[in-house]
């Protein structure tokens, strides 16, 4: 039987399946059930410095090929929040599956400011969701878009979680020209580990009305079509950073999609929109699946097949004269 258990910074998690943030709703026994459905790790829904109400509806829609929403960070603000992942952490440290609280905010150094709000709570890690539009930007650039940015508001989470030794992730955007260049930055910066990626903008029109399907116009793109992006973030980020934790997040829908995440160099993977294709019974059968995979091709422990998709290949030539990869 593979062992699934994963080695993440300092921390063991039972599985590499890692609850996305706000996937499985905000309360406490929402995130005790994801734990005991097969997560190794479980990320709360992002808080910021004040109470948010979110877009109006329609604020989700899945137009077939994935899921594209425009929630608006809906929450109750970081102070409210830290009543939350207490409780959490409670529950869910009796299991032994880690907490991580997941902050955005506006100017960089309010980062720094939410990040200590929830360092009260005593997460095992803090998720920085950098997405946000740069405040300071006279586009409103998100933060995830420059590295430059993308390692100032780092450097502030850091300051903060440093003396409260608790890592920080950064999670990147994908639609960004080089996603490697960003990652180096905010590792320079301070940060532990990496999620990639967030949602990819994008849009649907309904054809009768000629108008955007969702309130806020434009949302954020997941499930199915996201997962070759994802698969090429991590790629790209993997070799620009080879010795940082990942947490793959991106279309994950199956066990065999966990197994090409973890391929393409995440350590960890992050499971959201296939709650929404399977149901609560999701996170165990992708757990499943991935731990029979791992069975029928004699794999031991699951870190074995991480970043396999980084060996160089052996070429031969096929009777048609068509180069064939061989694997080492």
């Amino acid at each position: 039987m593979t062992d699934l258990v994963t080695h993440f910074l300092d921390l063991t998690l039972p599985t590499p399946l890692v609850l996305a943030s706000g996937i499985w709703g905000t309360t406490v026994s929402l995130l005790e059930r994801a734990a005991r459905a097969g997560c190794g790790a479980v990320t709360a829904k992002s808080c910021g410095p004040t109470p948010r109400a979110g877009h109006v509806n329609p604020s989700c829609l899945d137009w077939g090929h994935g899921l594209i929403n425009a929630i608006g960070l809906a929450n109750p603000g970081a102070a409210a929040e830290v009543e939350l992942l207490q409780a959490a952490k409670q529950r869910l440290q009796a299991l032994g599956v880690p907490l991580i609280a997941s902050i955005f905010a506006g100017p960089p150094e309010e980062f720094g400011a939410v990040a200590a709000t929830v360092a009260a709570a005593r997460p095992d890690l803090i998720e920085v969701n950098i997405s946000c539009p740069n405040v300071h930007s006279e586009f409103g650039e998100p933060y995830a878009a420059s590295a430059d940015a993308a390692a100032e508001v780092t450097g502030y989470v850091k300051d903060v979680a440093r003396d409260a030794s608790i890592p920080v992730i950064v999670k990147l955007a994908p639609n960004v020209p080089s996603i490697g260049r960003i990652a180096r930055a905010v590792v320079a910066a301070g940060a532990d580990a990496l999620c990639v990626i967030n949602t990819m903008p994008g849009m649907v029109i309904d054809a009768e009305s000629g108008q955007p399907i969702l309130a806020n116009r434009s949302g954020g793109l997941s499930g199915p079509a996201l997962k070759p992006i994802a698969l090429k973030c991590v790629y790209d980020v993997r070799k620009a950073c080879p010795d940082i934790p990942i947490i793959g997040t991106g279309g994950v829908t199956t066990g065999l999609d966990a197994v090409e995440m973890l391929m393409a160099g995440a350590t960890a993977v992050g499971v959201g929109s296939a709650v929404y294709y399977r149901g609560a019974a999701a996170i165990t059968a992708i757990r499943d699946e991935l731990a029979a995979w791992l069975d029928a091709h004699n794999v031991a422990q699951v870190q074995e097949i991480s970043s396999r998709a980084h060996r160089e290949p052996i070429y031969s030539t096929a009777p048609t004269g068509a180069p064939t990869p061989k694997a080492h």
